[in-house]
């Protein structure tokens, strides 16, 4: 069992993390700007909390073994959130990445292809920034997990597959389910396979 921050805990990607770590048994500090939408689960205890707020954020963090986030990249300062897991003494981060960042061809980001939906970009955008930002820290065991290109809800099956930095794809296209891609994350909470680096699963 590990004691575990939760930031975002609310949200669809979230609330499956929540219920993975709480059905194996972790402790959750589930935190989220309105604590009365964290689902309740076993081991979880909800909280008010900015994760803009480094003092805010630090208070809550100390004492846990890591910390996930699962926010969305625009809007969120990932320094705020590095600096205040330095100020509690927590080494672990955890983050929700994004597919844009993976290659479909060598030295080929998906970000960049032609056909990249416009509405997404932004997001897109600041998620490879926050990618760049974590491969300049050395100082905190931070690990980015990307999703496949479709991520969305669905069935918790177990099977999937694990890469590095290529989108993985089927015939079918690339996808995962939040239910399996929060397997994969607390997978890598139990045993770190990752340290200071990106992986993605998918199907």
């Amino acid at each position: 069992m590990a004691h575990i921050a939760l930031i975002g805990a609310s949200g669809n990607v979230g609330s499956r993390l929540l219920k993975e770590l709480s059905d194996r048994g972790h402790q959750v500090t589930a935190i989220a700007r309105n604590p009365e939408k964290i689902a309740a689960f076993p081991g979880v205890t909800a909280v008010a909390g900015d994760a803009q707020d480094v003092h805010c954020l630090a208070d809550l963090v100390r004492g846990h073994d890591a910390v996930i986030s699962s926010t969305r990249f625009t809007g969120t300062d990932f320094s705020i959130i590095t600096d205040a897991l330095r100020k509690a003494g927590v080494k672990r981060y955890l983050l929700v990445g994004g597919a844009a960042s993976l290659e479909v061809a060598p030295g080929k980001r998906l970000l960049e292809q032609p056909d990249f939906p416009a509405a997404y970009k932004e997001e897109a955008t600041n998620g490879a920034e926050t990618l760049a930002y974590l491969r300049t820290i050395d100082d905190l065991d931070w690990t980015f997990l990307s999703p496949s290109a479709m991520f969305v809800p669905g069935e918790r099956t177990g099977k999937f597959r694990l890469g590095k930095d290529e989108l993985l794809t089927t015939n079918d296209g690339s996808s995962i389910s939040f239910e399996d891609y929060a397997i994969a994350m607390v997978d890598e909470v139990e045993n770190p396979q990752h340290p200071r680096q990106r992986f993605t699963a998918g199907y």
